[in-house]
């Protein structure tokens, strides 16, 4: 597939359709990947990738990639193209600007789970339906696929992308796959319980901001949390208000437009699960207002930002529990 796509994106450049592509860059490791934007065919050459440690989403790097001059290919995996489109209907992506090619995804590895396994010195990886085939400077082993997946590869709700101006491999269904298992588990715990689990897993918070940085949905040009006024600009958080308040004001900022990439999970270096907090919005949302997916399409406004005399009333709590 990565040799197909390079080819894909060498004639996109030659034949003038785009003057540059975003695609994926391995760094110093197999597994170190990096967005990167290439202009020639020589630069795709020598550095694109496409492989089972690409999990970034693209689509955040389009809000300035796309007002650049002249028009930029990206790759778009299925659950990059829900980003995609909500950043288009918030206008925050020229879509004029950008050329969209649809590339297929059966989930991506978690070198941290594949380093607890056991395996250490990978120099490339190789993915079947159910299996990675490691190689290391030590020599190969055998992975099962399952055990070493990005946490949001295990639960995927598609392998279906919603748009593309070119496909490249065929493609997939909307999944149903139990997304919201851990959240109706936290739900049934009591709020001494709940409170417990998260102050467990914010008190691990060191403020690096990686989360908020890589969010689709985080696209502020000035973040509340980078005001020099706000007392929490810039810096480690002071007590356990500020551990809590940091990211439940952001859970509440992408709410009814989070579209469940689980980009803040990924890249969180202290391995906090930050996607249950927005997956307990979407949960609520769909239960509430019926069923609701960001970034489907590019047209349907979010229930937060509608009214319809369907809606729920505002006496109406929840009474399934809280997160």
């Amino acid at each position: 597939m990565q040799e197909i796509m390079k080819e894909r994106a060498i004639a996109l450049l030659q034949d003038g359709t785009v003057n540059r592509v975003l695609g994926w860059q391995a760094g110093t490791f197999v597994y170190d990947i990096t967005p990167s934007v290439f202009r020639s065919a020589e630069e795709l050459g020598q550095g694109f990738v496409y492989n089972d440690f690409c999990g970034n989403n693209l689509s955040k790097y389009l809000v300035k990639e796309s007002k650049k001059e002249g028009k930029a290919a990206v790759f778009l995996k299925p659950c990059d193209t829900y980003s995609f489109n909500q950043l288009i209907k918030e206008h925050r992506i020229l879509c004029d600007n950008v050329y969209a090619i649809g590339v297929p995804c059966s989930g991506k590895a978690d070198i941290e789970k594949i380093k607890a396994a056991g395996i250490s010195g990978v120099t490339g990886i190789a993915s079947d339906d159910e299996n990675f085939a490691v190689e290391t400077i030590y020599g190969s082993q055998t992975v099962e696929k399952s055990a070493v997946l990005l946490e949001r590869c295990k639960s995927c709700k598609s392998k279906k992308h919603v748009v593309y101006d070119e496909l490249i491999g065929q493609e997939g269904e909307v999944q149903d796959a139990g997304r919201f298992d851990m959240v109706e588990k936290l739900e049934k715990m009591t709020s001494e319980e709940r409170f417990a689990f998260w102050r467990g897993e914010l008190s691990r918070c060191i403020r690096c901001n990686a989360c908020r940085n890589v969010c689709p949905a985080c696209t502020c040009e000035k973040c509340v949390f980078d005001n020099d006024d706000s007392g929490v600009a810039a810096k480690a958080s002071a007590d356990t208000f500020e551990e809590n308040m940091y990211h439940i004001i952001r859970a509440f900022h992408v709410a009814g437009r989070c579209t469940d990439c689980g980009e803040c999970s990924r890249v969180c270096p202290q391995n906090i699960p930050l996607h249950l907090l927005n997956r307990k919005g979407i949960k609520d949302i769909n239960e509430f207002f019926g069923e609701f997916q960001a970034g489907e399409d590019c047209q349907t406004l979010s229930p937060l930002t509608a009214f319809t005399k369907g809606d729920v009333e505002p006496g109406i709590v929840n009474t399934k529990g809280g997160m």
